[in-house]
């Protein structure tokens, strides 16, 4: 199943709508969907990498907006918010230990991004905070992701795709990095 949706995707980031296609999978992963944006972003750098910092910003866009969905089903619908976290995979209760122990840092762990919007909503953090975070959080992700496919094409194409988490987590591992020393600092 998954295996059939990565390669729907490919067939869409070949049309020509393609920049269409990318907005509503990185709106609809923020809610549901199980690939991420990234399979469809990366090819599509690849074909035209003198745009590859407008699609990582329609991405963003797209994916922040899908995780407001998402984070507004925790808030206001918490029992649907919970049923969704229960069918993706995830468990509530769990989500709400990492909440109590990450709080908002808990956006930038290898967690589905649907998980975390909707846990977000569920645990009523702060929209600001949640929509702040997860641009900066998502941002780096995608812009890196197109960063990386601009400039050295389809070998990093292939590592990112086979080493998605382990990339993900890396630059995660970054952004926590930044904030604990930030708190530190301050």
């Amino acid at each position: 199943m998954l295996r059939r949706s990565y390669d729907w995707m490919m067939r869409r980031a070949a049309s020509p709508e393609a920049p269409v296609w990318l907005a509503g999978f990185a709106f609809i992963e923020g809610v549901f969907f199980p690939i991420p944006p990234d399979v469809m972003l990366m090819p599509l750098v690849l074909a035209s990498r003198e745009r590859a910092w407008r699609y990582a910003a329609i991405c963003l866009s797209a994916s922040v907006l899908g995780g407001s969905v998402g984070y507004s089903i925790g808030y206001f619908l918490n029992p649907v918010g919970e049923a969704l976290i229960r069918l993706t995979g995830g468990d509530a209760v769990q989500f709400h230990d990492w909440y109590a122990q990450w709080g908002v840092l808990l956006l930038a762990l290898p967690i589905p991004y649907k998980l975390s919007a909707i846990a977000s909503g569920l645990f009523k953090l702060s929209f600001p905070l949640f929509f702040g975070a997860s641009i900066l959080i998502r941002g780096l992700r995608f812009f890196l992701v197109a960063g990386l496919v601009r400039y050295y094409g389809p070998p990093i194409q292939a590592f990112v795709e086979r080493r998605l988490g382990l990339v993900v987590s890396a630059a995660a591992l970054a952004i926590i990095g930044v904030v604990v020393a930030v708190r530190f600092a301050f």
